[in-house]
């Protein structure tokens, strides 16, 4: 039996995941799979790549063949270069975290209050001149 490291897709039809899965070379692209060692979604920004090289290399020690995509990638993550014995690429970008919003308090706010507003509602205006009319003309 051939063994295949592959990408198992998944996912929506413009935003695709990937699993990287170890099957039987015959079974068809999104079919069952004898395990999944990682995972792939290239449309993150950086793109997200987890692999996990313990099995990676047991799977590649006991003659499983990567495809081209999952070489690409065992490429980038130095877990091919560890396999045939070369030295190892750069480290991969990680996304820095994003740092949190000052509160509020933090920026120097003020809880108090800066009293009453300025201007007064039209409507109340508009009642106290009616009133004051109306309490001319009675007297």
């Amino acid at each position: 039996m051939a063994v295949k490291i592959k990408l198992k897709r998944l996912g929506k039809i413009r935003s695709p995941h990937y699993r990287i899965v170890v099957a039987d070379s015959r079974t068809r692209r999104d079919g069952r799979a004898i395990e999944e060692i990682g995972k792939y979604h290239p449309t993150y920004n950086p793109s997200v790549i987890e692999v996990d090289a313990e099995r990676v290399a047991y799977w590649l020690g006991v003659g499983a063949q990567p495809t081209e995509p999952v070489m690409a990638i065992l490429k980038k993550t130095g877990d091919w270069q560890k396999f045939k014995g070369e030295p190892a690429p750069a480290p991969l970008l990680t996304q820095p975290e994003k740092a949190a919003r000052p509160s509020f308090e933090a920026l120097g706010g003020d809880d108090e209050g800066k009293g009453e507003a300025i201007t007064q509602k039209k409507k109340a205006e508009k009642k106290d001149e009616a009133a004051a009319e109306s309490a001319s003309t009675e007297a």
